[in-house]
């Protein structure tokens, strides 16, 4: 039930853009995670007002949730791999973008009329 959710205050860009930055970061997350991209959801929402360092300038804001435990190496290595994602797609530099890594119980994520736990 991997997500990743990206929220920015940039203008959002053209349709095809948001889908090829959608599926760069399905695949990618699949892949740090290691689990099957068919079970990857993601999320993007622009035009979201924001400040960091006390200033409107682009800024990006990163939540990713897994069931299980991430540790601090792959915690880590999603840092860069996605700040650098945000960063060629949409263009906002990595030290105006947080990320917020959370580890999910299976009983407290639902789906399919279910729950994981």
């Amino acid at each position: 039930m991997p997500l990743i959710k990206v929220q920015s205050s940039v203008t959002a860009p053209d349709k095809t853009q948001v889908e090829g930055l959608l599926k760069h970061l399905s695949s990618k997350l699949s892949k740090h995670l290691g689990k099957s991209e068919s079970y990857v959801m993601t999320a993007f929402e622009s035009d979201v007002p924001m400040t960091f360092a006390g200033t409107t300038d682009p800024a990006c804001f990163i939540e990713i949730k897994s069931i299980g435990t991430m540790s601090p190496a792959q915690t880590k290595a999603m840092s860069q791999d996605f700040c650098q994602q945000v960063k060629d797609s949409l263009g906002v530099p990595p030290e105006r973008t947080y990320l917020e890594f959370v580890d999910a119980k299976g009983a407290m994520w639902g789906w399919n009329s279910s729950t994981f736990g």
